[in-house]
């Protein structure tokens, strides 16, 4: 379980992978948004997608660290109306893909899983979306599918930041995970005043039990950056964001992406989540820029 030739899975368990397995085909089954599910093979092992909407411009979302499609109801939902979505599940992360990923030189690796995955789901272009994790792969893959990139939260343009506050509430988390500690923790996720939801509490509860820790990637080079301005790209944080704050994440998007920041008010790190019609709106703007 733990290995195949240099990959490692994210799963401590092959039981607690089939927890994790159903535990997001439980919830895909809850859905109201009317959707459909599929899994296409790559190099990188299986991959499991969602789509729903019928727009005629097509939104690739991709998840942060410990998120999935099966999480994303909400934002799918704010998508819908406007564009054909693909929600994908990422390899060596907790939901419906493969749980294995490579020890080192993990953003290579995903930006290439990342190309394939375009070139089997995307006949024409795509505007990419990366939350987190998912912005620092939408930035290592060059696929020529891609017409534009909205990058929330992203990692790779900097390195993020921990907080004690957020370090006294993981440890415990990771150590004897309960629904009080994930609670805990996730409030530092959210704006000010937000209650974290009971099922992202679950979730939590158990991605601690049946998971590895993941660790936040690293800035990627300046020259791979200044080779992703040749499409239209936005990045864009949370007022609230403990990990990559506003004050942050603003000169890096600038000198390194020749990006301006927008910042949305009421929301942390899990905009998607906390603000999707905000998130929306900026990708509908984006989409009337992109090329194709």
């Amino acid at each position: 379980m733990e290995r195949s030739g240099r990959l490692r899975s994210i799963y401590r368990s092959t039981r607690h992978q089939l927890e994790v397995r159903d535990w997001c085909t439980r919830r895909l089954d809850r859905w109201s948004l009317p959707h459909r599910r599929n899994e296409i093979a790559s190099q990188a092992g299986s991959t499991h997608v969602v789509t729903a909407g019928s727009g005629s411009s097509t939104v690739v979302v991709i998840p942060g660290t410990n998120e999935n499609a099966a999480l994303s109801e909400s934002f799918a939902a704010a998508l819908a109306p406007d564009f054909s979505v693909l929600l994908l599940d990422l390899p060596g992360q907790p939901g419906l893909s493969t749980g294995h990923r490579p020890r080192r030189d993990r953003l290579a690796w995903y930006g290439h899983w990342l190309a394939e995955v375009l070139d089997v789901l995307v006949p024409g272009q795509a505007v990419v979306v990366g939350h987190s994790l998912g912005g620092a792969i939408a930035l290592a893959c060059d696929s020529p599918h891609i017409s534009g990139r909205l990058l929330v939260s992203t990692a790779g343009l900097t390195r993020l930041k921990v907080s004690a506050g957020v370090l006294r509430a993981t440890v415990p988390w990771l150590l004897r995970p309960a629904p009080a500690r994930s609670a805990a923790l996730l409030r530092h996720f959210l704006a000010p005043g937000r209650t974290p939801p009971p099922d992202l509490i679950e979730w939590y509860t158990l991605v601690a039990r049946a998971c590895r820790t993941s660790l936040a990637p690293p800035a990627l080079p300046r020259e791979l950056l200044t080779r992703r301005t040749d499409v239209p790209r936005q990045v864009v944080t949370g007022q609230h964001d403990v990990f990559l704050p506003p004050e942050r994440l603003r000169a890096s998007a600038g000198r390194r992406l020749g990006a301006r920041l927008v910042v949305i008010p009421d929301a942390g790190h899990l905009l998607p989540d906390e603000q999707p019609q905000a998130l929306a709106a900026l990708l509908t703007a984006m989409s009337s820029r992109a090329p194709g």
